[in-house]
């Protein structure tokens, strides 16, 4: 079978392409045995039609064949049904009087009427019924004489109408000079004349039928017996042009008659007309059989055809089993045509007209289609007419005026040829037609499309040849018939099952050997893929759904078993359109859509010239948009768009990774990746394609089940890999195939969660994705991504979100020496314990191409922050604390953390014992950070030894305090405290001098500690080795002044103190502070401590000590101004006439002057005071005494009797 487009003028010889137009030809009944004696050189089949099984077949031969069918075997889905010849009949036949000696054209009509069991057969004009399926002789010997045309069944009622026998059916004959309506039962019984004369056609809906003669087509109302002439046949033809549109009457005898049968071959009327015009009575056909009395009345001027009679002498007495003699040479055009009638009545043609077989379908139970044209081999044109005559539809145009035509699908009743599942079908023409090519005539059928508007565009046509099955090149000389039979037939296509049955498929290659090469001698990625190559077949074998449950015996070949069943319940279609040539019939079938796309995937697939790649590119990208919003309309249907969208794109894929071929533009990738993802094609299939991709598809012992169509395609592409286990690096991979492969991958991962899908699927996607992605991100800058960063961002949102290979995806991490990308896979997975193990391999030094922790620390440390694992956290604290002690102690420190809280005993000692360092940052968070004084004396004991050794082992140290003192007594007054001096002056980094400040704060903070033991400590302070001179507390003097002025003070040795504070630091202003506070020298006091108050009295004895202190400054200078401003200021502590006899003489009165004013004011006011309080004790006396007189006279005189 070859079909294509159809094409005008003279074409290129067709190629044989099974399957790309919309029908196919399938083997019906081949070798049809046309002669009892096997020559059949000058036989043809005139005519075929089929019911129940039953299929009959009129030849040229005047034979009826009646061939009975033999149903396939259920068990052998290969089997086809089988046909044997059940009987030859001779149909009885008499010779037109006007026929030319000889010329017979066989048995013309078969026309089936199963609703009466009856069939009507037309053999050489003569009409003759028989019973159904035998073909058994009815109505006796019964034959209608001189008719072209048996037919005008009513396709409104369809076959299956069978619900009242006894209404029968009504058909038209077409007789010479009259068309009768006759009603077939349990008689035969005409019902109307209609005055049409020489019809050969007529197709009914309903009460109107459309008719043809020899020259024009009519619209027949059987009803009201109403002719409106339409339009001629040959546009040539003008002799009746003004009759058309015109309504005529064609009302003949209205009165009804029986079948009436005479014993000799003149004419005579067949019904009996009453006298009464327009009224008639019909007796029953038995009794016209059995002699009974008939009528024989006629209009005056009438003379009646020999319609029905019985044949006393009939021409079948001839030897039957001859063939008929060849016709003679010079037929009419219309006998060419396919046409054979006895003389017509009509009148002539004018000069040069041409006769045109008329061609009449009903598309719809609304419309007629008419064929008109100008001659046999010009155009023909298809019109579409109502029931009115108006026209309905666009025309349609036949590169030849046709031999037959027929209608199939749409909205027809009896022509149509549909699939199992009823749906909107679409409607096509079948033109039986002999086409001009350059190797000479073909003979095919061109079809085409009614039921769309084409517009101002050529409609798509297509030609379907015959082809036989031990012929390359299509049968070309054999005229083709075609008809629309009574009833469909049910078949299947074993190529859809082929196309679409799911069959199972191994990606791998079939090497089950293990390389024997060295992985050794490969990078770390080749020797993975090397080791997994090695475990393939490991890996196809082993069942990931269930290791202990074996797979059943034999349940591959049960799955294709049901797949198979499965889709041969899609692929049954049913079609009731004939086409025959010589003695062989097919069916015409509706070709499904799945093989007509295939038929077009597969001459793309043709070419592999490097020239027509971008063609065939092209070819299959305008296939894919033809389907790519159609809407699937049954099941069958959405698995070929399915299916086509697969095999197409993996068409593309290959075309893609061809290194040959042109490359893709960037709407032709689109499309391939949409239909890769749209066709839901299985992505390890894809992948398979990829060799450098092959080894990351995991499967499980069912393997991958794909369309049987796209295995054998993806197979075909695998078999042009090189032999052996060579493995491919996914750095040989272009880069516009990565970035496909990346973009494919992502897609596909938004899938999960699809229950349909096998996990297997999911690994194998995750793999690869990250292979790719990490192969990509290799030229992206080191550190955490930016902006334009993409790539690496779609690597962390992969690993963030989890991968269902996580073994694998471990491995390609660590090949390509992504630790930090590693940690984040682990911290999906919550695997803290591997998560803080990478990120020290990290810190410690190993290698990280990405370079994307930056601080990994203190990254650590906020990672501990929020673990609930304890013994983790004291792991990974103590580490961090060997690394960075303040930052480790943080971690045991931290109390919004989510793991337990730790002791401070327990941290105290854990540290000491591991990471002796950062004790003392953990007991100053303790001191300071919670003000826990218990481990006040500990944190003094580390400061003193971090100081104490410094100064031991560092001269620079001690220099650097010594000229610390020297700078601060250089200040001139007013000066910061020493205290903010050293603050405002500590080297940065320096820890022991921070740790100085943080000892002098907690010695005078006033909090308890062991002031013996700190003093002891700090009189091992030994001397320079320059200088081994002086003690432990001299060289403490030295060097540690305000160690000393604060012990000096805590233990009430304030003369001590005040010394070290006037003279060793020359701190004055602390000095001053120290006599207010009672002893407190550096620091202000506990807060809350009562004793924290001093007495009048210990203040007036501290600045007596100060003031002697003061007096011996040795810089005359500052001795003075001292004195002066510590007696202006707190003169009020001081007695006038000790102050005078400690000032020297040599001194100017101006430096105690307001002392002494302020000591004489004070004199003053203290003896006016006094004054004022005698004055007032005056006052009280007087007032005690009044108040006792006054009570003396109140009360009166007191006699005492002294009885």
């Amino acid at each position: 079978m070859a079909s294509g487009p159809a094409q005008k003028q003279k074409l290129p010889a067709p190629t044989v392409l099974a399957g790309a137009g919309p029908y196919v030809l399938r083997p019906l009944l081949q070798s049809v045995p046309l002669s009892a004696d096997g020559d059949t050189d000058d036989t043809k089949i005139n005519c075929v039609d089929y019911l129940d099984g039953n299929l009959y077949v009129g030849t040229t031969a005047s034979e009826l064949l009646h061939f009975f069918q033999i149903p396939p075997d259920p068990q052998d889905p290969s089997s086809s049904a089988q046909f044997i010849l059940a009987s030859r009949l001779r149909p009885a036949y008499s010779e037109p009087q006007a026929s030319p000696s000889g010329t017979r054209p066989g048995v013309q009509q078969i026309l089936l009427l199963p609703r009466v069991g009856k069939a009507c057969v037309l053999c050489n004009w003569t009409v003759t019924f028989y019973s159904l399926p035998e073909l058994s002789p009815v109505f006796g010997s019964l034959q209608v004489r001189n008719c072209n045309w048996i037919g005008g069944v009513d396709l409104n009622e369809g076959v299956g109408d069978s619900n009242d026998r006894t209404k029968g059916v009504t058909l038209l004959l077409s007789l010479n000079r009259k068309i009768q309506v006759v009603r077939v039962g349990e008689d035969a019984r005409v019902v109307k004349k209609i005055d049409f004369a020489g019809s050969t056609l007529s197709v009914r809906r309903d009460s109107i039928a459309c008719v043809a003669d020899s020259r024009s087509y009519s619209l027949l109302d059987v009803e009201r017996q109403l002719k409106i002439p339409l339009m001629s046949i040959s546009s040539l033809d003008s002799s009746q042009a003004g009759l058309f549109g015109q309504a005529q009457n064609v009302a003949g005898d209205s009165d009804g008659g029986l079948l009436r049968s005479s014993s000799s071959a003149t004419a005579r009327p067949l019904l009996t007309p009453s006298e009464g015009h327009g009224h008639s009575r019909s007796t029953s056909l038995g009794g016209f059989i059995t002699g009974g009395p008939r009528r024989q009345d006629r209009r005056a001027g009438e003379t009646e055809d020999p319609v029905f009679q019985e044949a006393d002498t009939p021409n079948t007495g001839q030897d039957t089993n001859k063939p008929l003699p060849p016709p003679p040479g010079g037929l009419l055009a219309s006998q060419a045509a396919g046409t054979n009638s006895p003389a017509r009545t009509t009148s002539p043609p004018k000069q040069g007209a041409v006769f045109l077989k008329p061609h009449i379908a009903s598309p719809s139970a609304e419309e007629f289609l008419i064929v008109t044209g100008t001659g046999p081999r010009d155009p023909g044109i298809g019109m579409f007419v109502n029931l009115d005559g108006d026209p309905t539809r666009p025309t349609l145009e036949f590169d030849k005026y046709p031999r037959e035509i027929v209608v199939d699908g749409a909205a027809t009743d009896l022509s149509s040829s549909r699939t199992s599942i009823p749906t909107e079908e679409e409607g096509y023409v079948l033109a039986s037609m002999a086409r001009e090519f350059e190797d000479g005539p073909h003979h095919g059928l061109e079809i085409q499309r009614f039921d769309v508007n084409v517009g101002e565009d050529e409609p798509e046509k297509f030609w379907l040849e015959i082809q036989t099955p031990d012929a390359k090149e299509p049968s070309i000389g054999k005229p083709i018939g075609v008809r629309s039979l009574l009833q469909t037939e049910e078949m299947r296509f074993e190529e859809v099952v082929d196309l679409l049955c799911q069959r199972r498929f191994s990606p791998f290659s079939a090497h089950p050997s293990t390389p024997t090469m060295s992985i050794g001698s490969f990078d770390s990625r080749t020797a993975l893929s090397m080791e997994r190559l090695s475990q393939e077949k490991e890996l196809f074998d082993r069942d990931l759904e269930s290791d202990d449950e074996p797979l059943p015996e034999g349940w591959e070949a049960k799955r294709n078993k049901e797949g198979e069943d499965f889709v041969r319940t899609l692929a049954k279609t049913s079609s009731r359109l004939a086409v025959w040539a010589g003695p062989d019939i097919w069916w015409a079938v509706r070709n499904p859509l799945l093989l007509q796309l295939e038929g077009t995937l597969q001459s793309a697939a043709t070419d592999e010239s490097s020239k027509n790649k971008k063609e065939t590119r092209q070819q299959l990208i305008t296939l894919l948009a033809t389907i790519k919003d159609r809407d699937p309309k049954t099941e069958l249907e959405f698995m070929t768009l399915g299916y086509i969208k697969q095999k197409a794109g993996v068409m593309l894929l290959a075309s893609f990774l061809d290194a040959g071929a042109p490359p893709f533009t960037d709407d032709e990738l689109a499309v391939m990746e949409e239909n890769l993802l749209g066709g839901d094609l299985d992505a390890r299939v894809v992948l398979a394609l990829v060799p450098a991709l092959r080894n990351e598809i995991v499967v499980n012992r069912r393997g991958i089940w794909i369309y049987g169509g796209v295995k054998e395609l993806v197979q075909g592409h695998m078999s042009h890999d090189k032999p052996g286990p060579v493995v491919q690096s996914i750095s040989s991979l272009p880069p516009n195939v990565l970035r496909f492969l990346r973009r494919f991958l992502t897609a596909w991962r938004k899938k999960k969660g699809f229950g349909s899908i096998p996990d297997e699927v999911f690994r194998t996607v995750d793999a690869s994705l990250l292979l790719v992605l990490l192969e990509l991100d290799q030229d992206t800058p080191k550190g955490l991504p930016g902006k334009g960063a993409t790539i690496r961002k779609e690597l962390y949102d992969l690993v963030d979100h989890g991968v269902d290979c996580f073994d694998r995806a471990v491995d390609l991490l660590e090949s390509y020496h992504r630790l930090f990308v590693l940690s984040r896979l682990y911290q999906h997975r919550k695997m803290t314990a591997d998560v803080l193990a990478t990120w020290r391999r990290i810190i410690e030094g190993e290698e990280d191409r990405g370079g994307e922790l930056g601080d990994g620390e203190q990254r650590v440390r906020g990672y501990l922050s929020n673990i609930g694992n304890q013994a983790l956290v004291q792991e990974y604290g103590i580490w961090l604390a060997n690394r960075n002690p303040k930052l480790g102690v943080q971690v045991f420190a931290d109390d919004k953390g989510k793991a337990p809280k730790f002791e401070p005993t327990q941290v105290v000692e854990i540290l000491k014992e591991e990471a002796p360092d950062a004790v003392k940052y953990y007991l100053e968070h303790l001191v300071f950070g919670k003000g826990n004084t218990a481990y006040v004396n500990e944190l003094i004991t580390y400061y003193l030894d971090i100081v104490i050794n410094d100064l031991q082992s560092s001269p620079a140290a001690r220099e650097m305090i010594a000229a610390s003192y020297e700078a601060y007594r250089a200040l001139r007054p007013p000066k910061p405290t020493y205290l903010r001096f050293l603050e405002d002056n500590a080297p940065p980094g320096d820890e022991a001098w921070q740790s100085r400040l943080r000892l002098l704060q907690l010695l005078g903070g006033g909090h308890d500690y062991d002031e013996d033991a700190i003093r002891k400590r700090l009189d091992t302070l030994s001397p320079p080795p320059s200088s081994m001179d002086g003690s432990g507390p001299e060289v403490r003097d030295e060097l540690l002044v305000p160690e000393a002025i604060i012990l000096d003070g805590r233990a009430k040795r304030h003369e001590d103190a005040l010394r070290l504070l006037v003279h060793r630091l020359g701190d004055y202003d602390t000095a001053v502070s120290y006599c207010l506070r009672g002893g407190a020298s550096l620091s202000a006091s506990a807060p809350g401590r009562r004793d924290s108050i001093p007495t009048k009295e210990t203040q007036t004895r501290l600045f007596r000590v100060l003031l002697a202190e003061f007096l011996a400054i040795g810089d005359l200078s500052d001795r003075v101004e001292q004195t002066g401003a510590l007696l202006e200021r707190f003169g009020g502590w001081f007695d006038v006439l000790e102050v005078l006899a400690l000032i020297p003489d040599s001194w100017s009165v101006e430096v105690t002057a307001e002392f002494l004013m302020s000591a004489l004011r004070r004199l003053v006011r203290e003896r006016h005071e006094s004054s004022l309080a005698r004055s007032l004790s005056q006052a009280d006396n007087l007032k005690v005494n009044y108040d006792l007189l006054v009570s003396i006279d109140e009360k009166g005189p007191v006699v005492d009797t002294g009885a």
